[in-house]
This record gives C-alpha cells, sequence and structure tokens, in this order.
C-alpha cells in the first residue's frame, strides 16, 4: 500500500543490496540511510542545520518521550514537531513500544495496550495502538511506526509466539487508527514491524500477516536487544527473503559499522541507533580504523585530526590533542565536536555503501571496510 506523498524506487541492487530513494513531500530520502536519533526533539549536542549538513535525510523522534514532554497537544498547538524543533525534512516517529517494553516493573500489558507510570512524575498512563497512532498524527510525523511489543531476548518460543501474535492485533488496530486522520495519511506512511524473537516460523508469520494488513514498508524489530551480531544476522538471513521486495525494509535501534554494513548486504535499506550520538557524549570517535577512545592518553600530544580525510568541523578545524584535552576536562564543546564527527562518519559510511551498490563493488568495499575496520587506529609516531 502506498500513499500519493509516499514512493520508493530501487535504483541499482547487487546480491541482496539495494539502493535507491523514498521520496516523500518533505524531501528524497536516499537508501540505504541512517537516521540520527532526536528523542525529544533534538538530536543531543547538535543543532538541527548541523545534522543535515553531515548528509541526513531523515531523523527519528520518539512517540513515548514526546508525548509525556512537552506533550503531543503541545507539539502540535505549536505547528508541529518539524517547525517546533527547526527540521524541515522527514521525521520517522518510534510508535513508544520500545521504550514500554523497557520499563519491566513500571508497566502493565492487557490486550487493549500497555499501563505504565510515566518516569518523569510517576503519573499513570494508558498507550494503545491507536493512542500510538494519535499522538504520531499529532507530531505530523512523515512516517509512522505501528504499536507493537518489542519481545525481549531471550524469549521462549510460546512466549515469543505469544508477543508477536498480540503485536499483530495491534498492527490491524494500528492500520485502522491511521487511516482514521485522512489528511495525515495522504502525506505520511505506515510501517509495520516484524517480531518473532530468533524463531523462523515465527517471522515469517509475521510477515505473513503484515502483508495481509497492507502497509508502505516493513520494519524488522525485536533485534539489537541483547542476541549478538551473529544471531541478529542468522535471522537476517532467514527473514529478508520472505520480506516484501518492492517497500522500505527498516532495521531498528542498529547499530555498529560492522552490523550496519553487514545489514545492508542482506537487503536492510534504513537504520536508527544513538551510537554516534551516545559515543560522542562519552569520548568515543568512529573512524575508519576502528572505534576510538579520545579519552586515552596517547593522544594528549597528538596533532593529526581524527580522521584525516573528514570534512566535519572537529576534523578540520582541530586535533587530537585538543579534543583529548576537552573530553579529559568535560568541555561540552568536545561532546559537541565528538558527535559531529561520529554523525558524518555514518553518513559518509551510508554514502560509501550507496556507491558500491550502484557500482556492483559492495563485497570488495565490505571486506575492504573490516579488514581496516578491525585492524585498529594506527597511533602517532611521537
Amino acid at each position: 500500500m502506498t500513499s500519493n506523498r509516499f514512493k520508493f524506487t530501487i535504483e541499482a541492487t547487487d546480491g541482496e543490496a539495494r539502493t535507491g530513494v523514498i521520496q516523500m513531500h518533505r524531501g528524497e530520502i536516499r537508501t540505504p540511510a541512517f537516521m540520527p536519533v532526536g528523542t525529544a526533539g533534538t538530536v543531543k549536542a547538535m543543532m538541527p542545520e548541523n545534522v543535515r549538513s553531515t548528509g541526513a535525510d531523515i531523523l527519528l523522534g520518539n512517540t513515548y518521550h514526546l508525548m509525556l514532554r512537552p506533550t503531543a497537544e503541545r507539539v502540535a498547538k505549536m505547528g508541529g514537531l518539524h517547525k517546533f524543533m527547526n527540521w524541515e525534512r522527514p521525521i520517522l516517529t518510534d510508535s513508544g513500544g520500545f521504550q514500554v517494553m523497557s520499563l519491566t516493573d513500571l508497566r502493565k500489558m492487557t490486550e487493549e495496550g500497555v499501563t505504565f507510570k510515566s518516569h518523569l512524575d510517576g503519573s499513570r498512563i494508558l498507550l494503545t495502538p491507536e493512542r500510538s497512532m494519535e499522538i504520531q498524527r499529532l507530531l505530523d510525523s512523515d512516517i509512522v511506526m505501528a504499536f507493537d511489543e518489542c519481545t525481549p531476548f531471550p524469549a521462549e518460543y510460546d512466549v515469543a509466539k505469544e508477543s508477536m501474535e498480540l503485536s499483530m492485533r495491534w498492527a490491524k488496530r494500528s492500520r485502522e487508527g491511521f487511516n482514521i486522520g485522512e489528511q495525515h495519511a495522504d502525506k505520511s506512511a505506515l510501517f509495520g514491524i516484524v517480531q518473532g524473537s530468533t524463531y523462523k516460523e515465527l517471522r515469517f508469520k509475521s510477515i505473513d500477516a503484515l502483508a495481509e494488513i497492507g502497509f508502505d514498508g516493513y520494519a524488522v524489530g525485536g533485534l539489537a536487544v541483547g542476541e549478538g551480531q551473529k544471531a541478529m544476522f542468522e535471522v537476517l538471513d532467514f527473514t529478508m527473503p520472505r520480506m516484501i521486495k518492492t517497500t522500505p525494509r527498516y532495521l531498528m535501534g542498529v547499530g555498529k559499522p560492522d552490523d550496519i554494513v553487514g545489514a545492508v548486504e542482506r537487503g536492510i535499506d534504513m537504520f536508527d541507533c544513538v551510537m554516534p550520538t551516545r559515543s560522542g557524549r562519552t569520548g568515543q570517535a568512529f573512524t575508519w580504523g576502528g572505534a576510538i577512545n579520545m579519552k586515552n592518553a596517547r593522544h594528549k600530544e597528538d596533532e593529526r585530526p581524527i580522521e584525516s580525510a573528514c570534512i566535519c568541523p572537529a576534523c578540520k578545524q582541530y586535533s587530537r590533542a585538543y579534543i583529548h584535552h576537552l573530553i579529559r576536562s568535560g568541555e561540552i564543546l568536545g561532546a559537541m565536536l565528538l558527535t559531529w564527527h561520529n554523525l558524518q562518519f555514518y553518513q559518509d559510511l551510508m554514502q560509501n555503501l550507496r556507491n558500491a551498490i550502484a557500482h556492483q563493488n559492495l563485497s570488495k568495499y565490505a571486506a575492504d571496510f573490516r579488514f581496516n575496520y578491525n585492524a585498529g587506529d594506527i597511533p602517532a609516531i611521537l
């Protein structure tokens, strides 16, 4: 099912991987795409125009956090999330299911939805598929995610089956709730979420159930929750061939650079993860020679940039020694510069992957990437 304002075009393939464009009324999204996470209406330590300068086409916002503060109704009153946070391009909003799952001692789940205590003031709140759709409509989201239960890992078969089947019933209600806002539905897209833990039979049943309901795109949920890369890739190996090939495919909450490369090889089109921004605030920088800890004393007199070929301000204007000093001193500028660099690295990785697919060169690019990334950063010769 596609809306008049949503079109996905596959421009080239290389094995299972593909590169293309999602066209929406607020702009194009080049795929494979990485979405910086702006959970509460901001990408931490970054201004929106700076996020855009890295090459990001789309951001992710979060239903759970925005419904609590400042509230979806207030965001709508202020003109919607795009105007509120000064981001004119597409926004995807997570339905809130993952955050609710993490509130293990504060939530009660029924067929109707999930009742939980706010982590802000302890008030009790009921989140249902219909309410999730309403909130995302008030936020004026461009890509809306169906409300689901993110199955925890590990999960016994019967637990995963019950969880998946509940998510499929909620997916149908999400579809119906999304359709209520006709004006919103005319310019937005709705994605369903495949669940089923690590069980092939359950993943297949979930895919078939979602396809019958009909969505604009399909996400793979319930991964990157502790199962490890090997298990994640094994799930993708049997899940991806079953999924609809003409719609975008989104792997939620992933991930590390090598996770992304492996998932692109298996046919994933969209990613999101807090890793580049969170790492920027904790002193970690991503490089083509692997992740490095900028708190490490080996950087204290290193005049080189973090990455010589990087175009971000952290690399063009500052040395490793200076950024090391900022991080060790607890200066806000250190977190800002590292976050900017990490987001640039992730967007450069996505552009490299798009180019490799377009030139039928993905296998070599992926092999070279892994070799260099695993080789590690080369220390300065002092």
